[in-house]
């Protein structure tokens, strides 16, 4: 499975290392949707396209509940891999992946009622929502896989081989994009033809993630099922994986509802707002890299008992974090308008999106703190911290848009949202010492 020292040999090389294939792979994401929507775009009508976007939107967010697998899986297991404790390793691959396989089961079982509500929450005319179910009636059958997929991912993260997550990433989108171009323009299957597509690139990559962690089966740790089901490690990941759900659903709450209270304003600052969410999306790709180091960096040091290397890895990590966000401001902030422009041809749209311009430029710099601190208590996996307090954070937001919005607009709105950042990293940043003492001063 390969070592990992926590004796405190830390460098920016290390966390390097491990970041930049995460950020490769992340950009690659976008590059799938815009495909599948580019060929069903070739068929010629509308119905397809909302109908893929429906299907996929309706099935991620069900797949999203379950994001607590990957993060929960790399907490628990880079503490355990830095504690040494080999068999722990292995027993949580086994663990991470039967709840992947129980809650992708349980998504197949209750896919009808799922998706009835998905439907009257959301609904479209008959043409599409017939195709998008067409759509999703296939594909929920990866469900296990997809899922499945996040505590592998979470596990090779945590042994700090993002390289093969980025390997896995590649493999997966790019044999999806080879069977739509076959299945939809090739054998004309149209809709359905999208969704056997990344059915089979699913399951495919969770086979090839599988034989990635192929070390962890030569030994007899990972069928160890007295390990596997102890009652106080299925205890912990209970609790880790509900607080970061929780947390998940009030982020989630946030965007929404920010997206939403916009709609209010007009169609032109909807679409402005959307525009500039993108920007917000392109820091997180650039960012993810440095918070997913700083969740394998500090689990192990904290498995170790290493509060200095857990210290070091924290600033290191934190250190690029905000190198990468402020590059990143500093291009929005020079190209800002030509990016709105690439992304927009309406005119009504381009000169709303200018308008408001100004907060991408500082939201980078605000929310990295946030961002960073995250990683740190996910690697730490002090759940109930993150929930809490982004709870605090979410209520804050709320009592900002009833105070804000109905002066200042839809700026009133995008501050409200930045306030939300800064709160939660002051609250994390508060709890980050008791964190820290979590660690014996071994090596200080």
């Amino acid at each position: 499975m390969g070592k990992t020292d926590s004796s405190g040999n830390l460098g920016h090389r290390r966390v390097l290392k491990i970041a930049i294939p995460v950020v490769v792979a992340n950009a690659t994401a976008p590059i799938l949707g815009a495909v599948d929507t580019g060929v069903v775009g070739q068929i010629g009508l509308a119905a397809p396209i909302g109908a893929v976007g429906i299907g996929a939107i309706i099935l991620g967010a069900l797949y999203w509940m379950f994001g607590f697998q990957r993060m929960g899986t790399t907490g628990l297991t880079s503490q355990a891999q830095g504690a040494g404790d080999t068999p722990e390793v292995v027993a949580m691959l086994t663990r991470a992946l039967i709840i992947g396989a129980l809650a992708g089961g349980a998504i197949l079982a209750l896919q009808g009622p799922l998706f009835w509500a998905a439907f009257k929450l959301s609904p479209a005319s008959p043409e599409v929502e017939g195709m998008a179910r067409d759509y999703m009636q296939i594909r929920v059958f990866s469900a296990p896989a997809a899922i499945g997929l996040y505590a592998v991912t979470g596990w090779l993260i945590a042994l700090e081989r993002t390289r093969a997550v980025l390997v896995l990433q590649l493999w997966m989108n790019g044999l999806n994009i080879t069977l739509d171009l076959w299945f939809v323009l090739g054998l004309d299957w149209g809709v359905s033809g999208v969704a056997f597509a990344t059915f089979l690139a699913e399951w495919s990559g969770l086979a090839l993630g599988l034989w990635m962690c192929r070390a962890a089966f030569k030994g007899p740790a990972w069928r160890d099922w007295a390990r596997i089901f102890q009652r106080a490690r299925l205890i912990e990941i209970m609790a880790v994986n509900r607080d970061i759900m929780l947390r998940s659903l009030l982020l989630q709450a946030m965007f929404v509802s920010f997206l939403f209270l916009g709609a209010d304003f007009g169609d032109a600052t909807l679409a402005a707002n959307q525009v500039l969410i993108q920007f917000l999306h392109i820091v997180a790709y650039a960012s993810d890299g440095f918070a997913i180091s700083a969740e394998t960096l500090i689990g192990q040091a904290l498995g170790a008992r290493n509060r200095r290397l857990l210290r070091q890895s924290a600033i290191l990590t934190s250190f690029w974090g905000v190198v990468s966000v402020s590059v990143l401001s500093l291009v929005f902030a020079l190209f800002g308008r030509d990016i709105i422009d690439l992304m927009a041809t309406a005119p009504e749209v381009r000169t709303e999106a200018y308008s408001y311009l100004k907060y991408m430029i500082f939201a980078p710099l605000v929310g990295i703190a946030s961002w960073m601190l995250d990683g740190i208590f996910i690697g730490a996996t002090r759940s109930r911290d993150m929930r809490n307090m982004m709870a605090i954070s979410f209520v804050v937001y709320v009592v900002c848009v009833v105070l804000l919005v109905p002066g200042l607009g839809n700026h009133g709105l995008w501050i409200s949202l930045l306030i939300s950042y800064v709160v939660r990293a002051v609250t994390l940043g508060m709890r980050y010492p008791a964190l820290e003492a979590a660690a014996n001063p071994k090596g200080s």
